[in-house]
C-alpha cells in the first residue's frame, strides 16, 4: 500500500515542481513574454501591499500591548561646570648655556693637561698649558726694561718738580716709561694665551686633544667643559600661540628615557618668528638637583596655554554634525520616571583635552545630556534611562 502511495504521489510532486518552476520569476524573465512579466509584477506588488498592511497592524498591536518595545535605551549625565586646563604638547631638547669647547688661542705644543675627564673644576682654574715659544723669556726681559724706564722716569720727575733739567728730558722719560708699560701688558696678554683656564665652574666632559700634540689658535679643540646647574629646555612654539605661551606659564616636562616628570615654568620666550616654520623659541627651566639630566636629552613638554575656571565639558564621542556643519548633541526634557524626550541642541565647542571638549554655547549647568545611545536617537523621540 505504501509503495502504491509513493508511486502515485511522485508524479504529482514532479508536476507541482514543474508548475512552480514554470511560474517562478526566473522562468518568466527567461520567457521574455511582456504580458507574463507584467502580470507577475502586478501579482508581487499586490502581495507587497497586503504584507505592509499586515505589518502595520502587527506594529500597532505590539505598541498597544508593549509600549516600551521600540524605545531606545540611553544613559545620561548632568552638566556641571569645572576648572579646565588646556595643555599645548610639544617636544624639545635639554640645553645649557654653560657647555663649551675650549680651543687653543695660540700655536704651539700642548705641554700639559692638568685635569681628567669627569673632574670638577672651579672658575679660573688652570686646565692646560701650551708651550709659548720663548714668550715668557721675552716678557722677563721687557719687565727688566720696564723697571729701568720706571726708575728713570721717577728720577726725572723729581728733578722736574724741583725745576731742574729740561722739560724735554722729563717728557722723553715719561713717554719711554708709558710705552714700556703698554709693551709689557701686551706681552702678558700673549703669554696668558698659553694657559687654558676654566671660564666657569663645571665638569670636564671630554679631553679632546692629548698633551704633546701641536695646536693652532681657533682650530684645535682641547677639552669640553659642562655645567649642569643652569639647564633649560628649548622648544619651537607655533606662532598661533604667541599670546598664550608667555613667560611664567606653568609647564609639565617629562623625560621618557629617565621615566621622570617635573613641574616647572617658562623662563623666556623669543621675540623672533622663524619664517621657515612660523614658530618662536621658548626656554623652559629644568631643575637638575640629581645631575641626571644631560644636554641634548629629549623632553616632552606640556604648556598650560589656556585655563577656564568654569568650563562645561562633555565627551567628544557624543557630538554629531548636521548637513550645515553645525555640531549638536541631545539633552533630556519632559523627564517622567525613567523615560524622557530627546531634544537636539546646537552647540559651539572650544578647546579639547584628551576625550573631553569644552562647550562654549548651547549648554548650562544642570542640563541632562544623553551619553550612551546618543547616536541612535532622533529629535523628539522618547527614550528610556537605564541609569535612572
Amino acid at each position: 500500500m505504501k509503495k502504491l502511495i509513493l508511486i502515485i504521489g511522485l508524479p504529482l510532486i514532479l508536476i507541482s515542481c514543474g508548475e512552480a518552476k514554470k511560474d517562478s520569476t526566473e522562468a518568466i524573465l527567461e520567457s521574455n513574454d511582456v504580458e507574463k512579466i507584467q502580470q507577475k509584477r502586478d501579482e508581487l506588488t499586490s502581495q507587497q501591499v497586503e504584507l505592509e498592511a499586515e505589518i502595520k497592524q502587527l506594529d500597532a498591536k505590539l505598541k498597544e500591548i508593549n509600549p516600551e518595545r521600540n524605545i531606545p535605551l540611553v544613559t545620561s549625565f548632568e552638566v556641571e561646570s569645572e576648572k579646565f586646563d588646556h595643555f599645548l604638547e610639544l617636544q624639545g631638547s635639554v640645553e645649557t648655556k654653560k657647555n663649551v669647547v675650549l680651543n687653543a688661542e695660540m700655536s704651539g705644543v700642548l705641554e700639559r693637561v692638568y685635569v681628567e675627564e669627569g673632574q670638577k673644576v672651579s672658575r679660573g682654574q688652570r686646565l692646560a698649558s701650551i708651550n709659548d715659544g720663548g714668550l715668557s723669556q721675552q716678557l722677563a726681559q721687557m719687565q727688566t726694561q720696564l723697571d729701568l724706564a720706571k726708575t728713570t722716569f721717577e728720577r726725572q720727575k723729581r728733578l722736574w718738580d724741583q725745576k731742574i733739567g729740561s722739560e724735554m728730558q722729563y717728557l722723553q722719560a715719561k713717554s719711554s716709561y708709558e710705552g714700556q708699560v703698554n709693551a709689557v701688558n701686551q706681552m702678558k696678554s700673549q703669554v696668558a694665551k698659553s694657559v687654558v683656564t676654566a671660564p666657569f665652574s663645571g665638569v670636564i666632559d671630554d679631553i679632546i686633544t692629548e698633551q704633546g700634540n701641536v695646536v693652532s689658535p681657533g682650530q684645535t679643540p682641547i677639552l669640553r667643559l659642562v655645567n649642569l646647574d643652569d639647564m633649560y629646555i628649548k622648544t619651537d612654539v607655533p606662532e598661533s600661540y604667541i599670546s598664550n605661551v608667555t613667560e611664567g606659564k606653568a609647564v609639565e616636562v617629562s623625560f621618557p628615557v629617565l621615566g621622570e616628570t617635573v613641574d616647572t615654568k617658562i623662563k623666556q620666550t623669543g621675540t623672533y618668528i622663524n619664517p621657515n616654520n612660523r614658530t618662536f623659541n621658548a626656554e623652559i627651566e629644568v631643575p637638575n638637583k640629581n645631575k641626571n639630566i644631560k644636554p641634548n636629552l629629549t623632553a616632552r613638554v606640556k604648556i598650560n596655554d589656556y585655563t577656564n575656571e568654569k568650563a562645561i565639558l562633555v565627551p567628544q564621542n557624543i557630538i554629531s554634525e548636521n548637513a550645515e556643519g553645525q555640531q549638536y548633541l541631545y539633552v533630556l526634557t519632559e523627564t517622567k520616571g525613567d523615560t524622557a524626550v530627546a531634544k537636539r541642541v546646537i552647540i559651539e565647542t572650544g578647546k579639547s583635552q584628551g576625550d573631553k571638549i569644552e562647550i562654549l554655547k548651547g549648554l548650562k549647568n544642570g542640563d541632562m545630556i544623553i551619553q550612551e545611545g546618543a547616536r541612535s536617537v532622533k529629535e523628539g523621540q522618547t527614550v528610556k534611562l537605564i541609569n535612572y
